[in-house]
């Protein structure tokens, strides 16, 4: 196995990884090794390579892929995403300063052509699904169902051509908390609810998922009555500017029109971390341009990303 070995899980990595992953059921044969594997799944998602060359020193392309298929296809990705960062959690090392933002990301040629099938793909065997008590499982996160043309795989026509978008939100420190894939030409807006209930942090011993940020910040794309309505139900502090057009209809209305919301400006210079959090995904060439024709398979690819962006952070 000798060769580069570049971007291939340190040893104090893999150990913060190794306590969460799925484990033989013992009925489908053994696992090939997860490190091996997962090194492999890196490598692509880090190179874009197409699936048959990686190279041999990871094994079977076709193992790799179905690993990664199959653990996209039933939540493992993401919920390898939340228990590191439940550990993080423990160690007090997660900023509750949270901001919201989205990113589009051009689709290849390769992406388009996805089977119209409503099938469900299989769980992973001896994965956290069904089969086995996963270790320290959690609720299984939603997944884009697919199989319903390019718009049901996330794949839309906006500005920048044939685009899907990637909405997140990220911690203080750069680091995604929760993804959700959608076509390129999706409003912003739209996702701001979803994106933040997506938020699950497992508490390591007992306890419900940490979902509620400290604050959240977010630009003028999610200024609107929806919006800032549901944070003030959550009573989530927010500092999202207001819109101009906004600004000229309240000042029409006078006093009928309120007052205008509370703008912390040190606290939005802090929303440049979403921003880097996106950058820091995108050193993934996997995940700068779209080579995924499901839409599953790509938020797995995104999702592994950010496992890799928490592990070295």
């Amino acid at each position: 196995m000798g060769g580069d070995r570049r971007g291939d899980l340190s040893d104090a990595e893999w150990e913060r990884l190794r306590p969460f992953l799925p484990v033989s059921n013992g009925r489908c044969g053994r696992w090939r090794d997860h490190r091996q594997v997962i090194d492999g799944i890196l490598h692509r998602v880090r190179t874009a390579v197409h699936w048959r060359d990686l190279p041999e020193r990871f094994g079977p392309w076709k193992t790799i892929y179905e690993r990664h298929r199959l653990w996209s296809a039933d939540g493992t990705w993401e919920r390898l995403l939340q228990q590191v960062q439940a550990a993080a959690d423990a160690a007090g090392e997660i900023d509750r300063d949270v901001s919201v933002d989205s990113t589009s990301v051009r689709a290849h040629q390769h992406a388009a052509g996805a089977r119209r099938s409503t099938a469900r793909p299989g769980q992973a065997k001896g994965g956290l699904g069904r089969g086995t008590p996963g270790r320290m499982a959690v609720a299984e996160p939603g997944r884009p169902a697919g199989g319903g043309g390019a718009g049901g795989e996330g794949l839309g026509r906006s500005r920048g051509g044939f685009t899907s978008k990637i909405h997140l939100s990220a911690d203080g420190r750069c680091r995604p908390l929760s993804l959700i894939i959608t076509p390129g030409q999706r409003a912003d807006c739209t996702q701001f609810v979803p994106v933040l209930e997506k938020i699950r942090v497992p508490r390591q011993r007992v306890g419900r998922p940490r979902n509620k940020p400290d604050s959240v910040a977010a630009d003028k794309a999610y200024s609107n009555g929806p919006c800032r309505q549901y944070l003030r139900q959550r009573s989530i502090r927010h500092i999202i500017p207001e819109k101009a057009d906004s600004q000229a209809a309240r000042r029409r209305r006078g006093w009928r029109g309120g007052r205008p919301p509370g703008f912390d400006q040190d606290r939005y210079k802090k929303r440049n971390t979403v921003e880097r959090a996106i950058n820091k995904l995108k050193n993934h060439r996997a995940v700068a341009t779209r080579y995924d024709k499901r839409g599953y398979v790509f938020l797995g690819t995104v999702a592994a990303a950010s496992l890799v962006i928490w592990l070295r952070t």
